[in-house]
């Protein structure tokens, strides 16, 4: 996200803000600038008198002010973070007073998650008007491949597409969870590395062969031993491979075929571009297209909607296997 990365920037130049806002449903950025405003801003012997660390639920409006208002001792800046402040959602437009005017030498960080505040609110364009205020949204499925590519670029590492594939679908849009994945990969593996499929089954626990991305592939190819045999694995192992996971991708998957039947420019670029894949992908589209017709691809969405009803227990409670084998049957 480039204005979270301009934000780190400028922090390292010593160009601050008298205020942070940092809000939205996507917590990582979040946790990026303000962990690194708590290690980078004052040295250690420096914050034992000039950082001070506050809760949300444990603080008040009154508290937070107080604090920002004193002077730094010896520095020219004191660093004042108030995490989970979307515990502060009632009493928070009472900072008006304190963000019109704010202390010059107080940097103070306001991390509300999981939530936003109302631009039109008066606090909030206050927040813009003398501070900075960023707003983090959630990924969709598909961009977070392109984000592991991202968050890899210049680091000395590089990955496969298969591989962030498997990442991406094992843990989802959580940027947190996919970033300790990557840390743990860079710690085990040397610089210099594309992390493969292989390595990404050996350390993270997930298997390069049975997962949701060769399901679809097996499906999309009309391999029906391995999509069996991938169904299978699924049913023997529910709790790491939940049915409404694997039915929403398959659905994904169809979905976008459907869409692939609908180009009349099936240029590998073009089609990339507008499906919203990684190029290495597209020749999976081109295979599954020449076995399922799109009045095929049109009637197995159709099937998908209702499994997928299912499998969130709409109509009563169906085992993982009984929806799996009426997959199979829906789309081979």
């Amino acid at each position: 996200m480039k204005e979270a990365e301009k934000i780190i920037s400028d922090i390292q130049s010593r160009k601050f803000s008298p205020i942070y806002l940092l809000m939205g449903e996507e917590t990582y950025y979040i946790d990026k600038i303000s962990d690194y405003i708590e290690k980078n801003v004052l040295s250690e012997d420096e914050k034992s008198f000039n950082q001070t660390i506050l809760y949300g639920r444990d603080t008040s409006v009154e508290e937070i002010i107080s604090n920002a208002k004193r002077y730094p001792m010896m520095v020219d800046y004191q660093v004042v973070i108030v995490k989970e402040a979307q515990d502060l959602v009632r009493t928070i437009d009472q900072l008006e007073s304190y963000v019109e005017n704010p202390q010059p030498t107080t940097i103070l960080v306001l991390c509300y998650k999981y939530k936003s505040l109302d631009k039109r609110k008066k606090i909030t364009k206050l927040f813009a008007e003398k501070g900075q205020v960023l707003e983090t949204k959630k990924l969709y499925d598909n961009q977070v491949p392109a984000w592991i590519n991202q968050s890899l670029s210049g680091t000395g590492y590089k990955i496969e597409p298969k591989a962030a594939a498997m990442l991406a679908e094992f843990l989802g849009t959580n940027l947190s969870k996919v970033s300790n994945e990557l840390d743990k990969l860079k710690i085990i593996l040397p610089q210099g590395t594309t992390i493969t499929a292989d390595h990404v089954e050996r350390n993270i626990g997930i298997s390069k062969d049975y997962n949701v991305f060769e399901f679809r592939n097996a499906l999309g190819a009309k391999d029906k031993l391995k999509a069996s045999q991938i169904a299978r694995y699924f049913a023997q192992n529910p709790k790491d491979n939940p049915m409404p996971l694997i039915t929403g991708q398959v659905f994904a998957f169809y979905v976008q075929l459907l869409q692939y039947h609908g180009l009349s420019d099936k240029n590998p670029k073009t089609v990339a571009a507008l499906l919203k894949i990684n190029p290495y992908f597209v020749k999976d589209f081109q295979t599954a297209a020449q076995n399922y017709p799109m009045r095929k691809v049109s009637s197995i969405v159709a099937s998908l909607r209702d499994i997928d009803m299912k499998s969130k227990g709409v109509g009563g409670s169906f085992p993982a296997e009984e929806l799996l084998k009426d997959m199979l049957i829906a789309i081979l």
